[in-house]
């Protein structure tokens, strides 16, 4: 079986063709990049998408090395993400449907993270760290549904760290969050910041008020420079992200993790984590920028394994909309898999003062 996938719930325009065994045959993207200081506007996006994506669904047909009458269906993000540009893809899609006469399927774009990087990895039944641009969450499966154990309770991290990237003007160039993490190498000096974590949930819109006001006052003064900036601000957040993916791994019994999502491809919480698995006699999965940022592939693969079970969506219904939670897709795929016991470690207890 094959699918043709599309995903434009952000910045990034994505075409992909997989086959249900998850074998990638093509993965075209093009991503709107604004000028520094800027961020990426609804209207200015989807015009972006409506430019791209009929040479985009070309390039990704041609370098498949297939035709369109050996798709079985055509899949595209549902949801969540920006208006504007979902509707674009939605709207390419339901065109597609008609004109090679294939079944639509509409996929949630949290659900297609974790799809590709189980595929991608090969992690079995991880706990999932899904940080991006617009989610936070800390996700694990549980009788069919993608359970959400924590996530954050205003803004997502990767928002958190694109806004920063605009306050001391880094380029987005190819991404806010590659700038910051290039440049977080560079310092030194850690500039303390407030630490949120509310049981399994999160905080980022407080930090990301103190640390613009730290670079209003002390990068006037140089008393710290934005390397400092930026290395304490990955330092502070992705401890809070590893903290609460641990309590949830302690829970569910789980020896494995994995980072999907924009921010996933980060070196520095790929680090983090592998140590924080590690210790738990566990393993951290991670993938790089070709399958963690929004891609058509991953909307193609989570597609072919909807529709191999079931899933169609109607013509009539082919819409999109800016807000599709993570548990509410119907994971009838995965069926009830087994887990391999938790080792001793894996028990989680507070750590009480001793009397």
């Amino acid at each position: 079986m094959l699918a043709l996938g599309l995903e434009g719930s952000a910045n990034k325009l994505g075409v992909g063709v997989v086959r249900e065994d998850g074998t990638i045959l093509s993965n075209v993207r093009h991503t709107f990049v604004t000028p520094p200081g800027t961020g990426f506007l609804p209207k200015e996006t989807a015009e972006h998408h409506r430019k791209y994506v009929v040479q985009l669904v070309q390039q990704a047909i041609r370098e498949a090395s297939i035709k369109p009458d050996e798709l079985d269906c055509i899949c595209y993000t549902k949801g969540p993400g920006m208006g504007g540009p979902l509707r674009v893809c939605a709207v390419v899609a339901r065109m597609l449907a008609q004109m090679w006469k294939k079944p639509l399927v509409g996929v949630n774009h949290c659900v297609a993270h974790i799809e590709m990087g189980r595929v991608v990895t090969g992690a079995s039944d991880p706990v999932v760290l899904y940080v991006s641009g617009g989610n936070t969450q800390v996700i694990s499966y549980s009788q069919d549904r993608y359970r959400i154990f924590g996530e954050t309770i205003d803004i997502a991290v990767g928002n958190c760290l694109d806004r920063f990237a605009r306050i001391v003007m880094l380029s987005n160039d190819p991404s806010p969050g590659f700038n910051i993490e290039q440049a977080a190498k560079k310092g030194s000096q850690f500039v303390e910041l407030p630490y949120v974590v509310k049981g399994m949930d999160v905080s980022f819109a407080g930090i990301l008020s103190n640390i613009e006001d730290i670079a209003k006052e002390k990068l006037e003064k140089e008393e710290c420079t934005v390397e400092d900036l930026c290395f304490s601000l990955q330092e502070t957040v992705f401890a809070m992200l590893v903290e609460t993916t641990e309590r949830a791994m302690a829970h569910c019994g789980n020896t494995e993790v994995l980072a999907v999502g924009g921010v996933g491809c980060n070196k520095r919480l790929h680090e983090m984590l592998s140590i924080m698995a590690e210790e738990r006699g566990g393993r951290a999965f991670t993938t790089d920028d070709r399958y963690c940022i929004d891609n058509g592939a991953m909307i193609a693969y989570t597609g072919l394994l909807m529709f191999r079970n079931g899933h169609v969506t109607p013509l009539s219904e082919a819409t999109c909309t800016q807000r599709f939670r993570t548990d509410e897709v119907l994971v009838n795929w995965r069926g009830s898999e087994p887990k391999e016991p938790a080792p001793k470690q894996a028990v989680w207890a507070p750590q009480l003062p001793e009397s």
